[in-house]
């Protein structure tokens, strides 16, 4: 009992004890994920915009909606090429002295995935877009617009970043400039890419599909029924975010598919050449990210997806076989970027 009864015994005991523990619950475990994990060999560091951006999106309660891990399951698929894995976070340190370590895995999936968001959407006119007013580039988001970031100026800079938006969304009239803190949050979210294993994924997809190993059974309503891929549905994935479900694209953004010459073209070549390897000739818009090659998409969907815009929004241009579209991708490999 003198034990209880004398303070100083009492608080140096428990003193110990939080020692004691802190050593083998937090540091050794700790040194040991240190000592066991690293880096991918091609991993590339924050730049110092990204690194800033980075302090945004948690300032700005991003993580509370968007998560940064792809999980081994069939959902997950869209968003990246490969489940995620600890060497992934191994780079992320202390943010500073009273700060923890950021990893940013997230819990809520109330938002996109973002692991790969640099990859899968490399655009940063359509990010400050999105930024500023999400519904602008997809009408049914909930994502909260982010105004703040931007600023209206009647005469801008020459160094000043200007973002395209419908007029009736900037009220003075003037014209839509970034602030700093709206580039380096970009700036964080293009540098966000799942980095390749080594080695390279092995060709074909076969990681994806050893890791997504799904099993069917014989005469299932999977195998006795395959209508194809649903092109509608695949717009709406991979194109529709900048292109608009009404294929009008956004005006001195992104360019419109309804009555485009490129995609009601009877030669399907050069419409195939941009899903697959992205597009960037065209200052007055948005950079287009190589879909078909991010996406991994095989020759059927890629088909679903031309023969939906092909015969939607008035367009009556021919449609497409997984077969011709798998011809023409072997020709385009030996071709360079459009």
């Amino acid at each position: 009992m003198d034990f209880f009864d004398n303070h100083t015994k009492l608080f140096g005991a428990a003193f110990l004890l939080f020692l004691v523990l802190t050593v083998f619950v937090a540091l050794v475990p700790a040194i040991n994920n240190e000592k066991n994990n690293a880096p991918l060999p091609g991993f590339q560091p924050l730049s110092d915009d990204a690194v800033k951006g980075k302090a945004l999106f948690v300032a700005n309660g991003c993580v509370a909606c968007h998560t940064q891990q792809v999980r081994n399951v069939d959902m997950d698929k869209m968003w990246g090429q490969r489940p995620s894995v600890a060497p992934d976070y191994a780079a992320n340190e202390r943010t500073d002295l009273w700060r923890n370590t950021a990893t940013l895995m997230g819990t809520e999936r109330t938002g996109p995935d973002l692991t790969s968001i640099g990859t899968r959407q490399p655009s940063k006119e359509w990010n400050l877009v999105h930024l500023f007013n999400p519904r602008i580039v997809v009408k049914e988001s909930i994502m909260p617009a982010y105004p703040w970031l931007f600023e209206v100026k009647k005469e801008p800079s020459q160094e000043d970043v200007i973002v395209t938006v419908p007029e009736r969304y900037v009220k003075e009239g003037g014209i839509l400039v970034a602030k700093k803190e709206a580039l380096q949050l970009v700036a964080y979210l293009l540098s966000l890419k799942q980095t390749e294993l080594p080695g390279g994924a092995p060709p074909n997809g076969m990681v994806s599909t050893f890791l997504y190993k799904k099993e069917t059974k014989e005469g299932s309503e999977e195998t006795s029924a395959n209508p194809g891929p649903d092109g509608s549905a695949l717009y709406a994935t991979h194109c529709q975010a900048c292109h608009q479900p009404t294929g009008e694209g956004l005006k001195g953004a992104f360019p419109a598919l309804k009555g485009s010459e490129i995609v009601v073209n009877d030669n399907p070549e050069l419409m195939l050449n941009i899903i697959i390897n992205g597009y960037d000739a065209r200052e007055e818009f948005g950079v287009m990210p190589a879909i078909g090659k991010n996406a991994e998409l095989k020759p059927d969907e890629i088909a679903a997806i031309m023969n939906h815009e092909r015969t939607s929004w008035g367009n009556n241009a021919r449609k497409l076989s997984g077969q011709e579209v798998s011809k023409l991708m072997d020709a385009i490999k030996q071709l360079p970027n459009q």
